[in-house]
């Protein structure tokens, strides 16, 4: 395997801990499909405590895959997802070069 893609999957470590938890793929399924929620609205429908709603959308948030807009009060996220979908093509197109590259 190349040193560029060894680099591009230390890049995706981020996101690929987002990926590994049910609750922030429940999150982020309802921010695509329902648009900018608030703590408040995530809580109702994923019946989880709004520390953890909190605790999962700032790993979120660090890792690039939400953002937020403040609105009088409140805190909107909504899925930000076109770095980790570009970065993860990063990925498969380096390993299908990898792969490529063992088969000549």
């Amino acid at each position: 395997m190349s040193q560029q893609t060894m680099e591009i999957m230390r890049e995706c470590i981020p996101t690929f801990f987002i990926l590994s938890d049910e609750n922030r793929h429940k999150i982020l399924e309802l921010l695509q499909s329902q648009g900018p929620m608030n703590v408040n609205g995530l809580t109702e429908r994923l019946h989880l405590s709004r520390p953890a709603i909190s605790h999962h959308l700032k790993l979120m948030l660090v890792a690039g895959m939400v953002q937020v807009e403040q609105q009088g009060k409140e805190r909107y996220y909504s899925a930000a997802l076109d770095y980790s979908i570009a970065l993860l093509q990063r990925l498969l197109a380096s390993l299908g070069s990898c792969e490529h590259t063992n088969s000549d």
